[in-house]
């Protein structure tokens, strides 16, 4: 019989040690730049979409976070000239969010980010794969579920 309320066999304390090591190697280079590790998060979305510009709550549905904890980071972003907010031309009560000159160009800076992340783990790509396609997995599962 194995005792399923032991601390090495809990799925959720993995999860939370590895994280807080993980969020410990970014913190050091995201420092380099100025940047929090959820301000990284956000300039990601940006980076990725181009010169798509996404609105608040696009970017928070993404991140999956809320605009309370979403527009203090923007805040921030946009008093660093990274990025600014205006009003939609097509529909005022939207707000969207676009990379300033700055922010794009920094982008170049941060190129070698997940190549210093990834060779922190000691994992081989495939497995960093592997870990980043299950973790989605379960986090798509659970906030389905949470949605029934």
């Amino acid at each position: 019989m194995t005792d399923d309320l032991v601390l090495r066999r809990q799925v959720c304390f993995a999860l939370y040690a590895a994280s807080r090591a993980l969020t410990d190697v970014y913190r050091p280079i995201l420092d380099e730049h100025g940047l929090t590790y959820p301000q990284y998060l956000v300039l990601l979305v940006l980076w990725e979409r181009g010169d798509e510009a996404p609105t608040v709550s696009e970017l928070g549905a993404q991140l999956r976070l809320d605009s309370g904890t979403l527009s203090p980071l923007l805040k921030r972003l946009e008093a660093a000239g990274l990025l600014v907010r205006s009003r939609s031309a097509r529909d005022e009560r939207r707000v969207e969010v676009h990379l300033t000159d700055r922010g794009r160009e920094l982008r170049q800076r941060m190129e070698d980010v997940p190549m210093r992340i990834a060779c922190a783990t000691g994992l081989t790509e495939a497995e960093l794969v592997g870990l980043r396609d299950t973790l989605t997995r379960v986090t798509e599962t659970i906030h389905r579920q949470k949605e029934q």
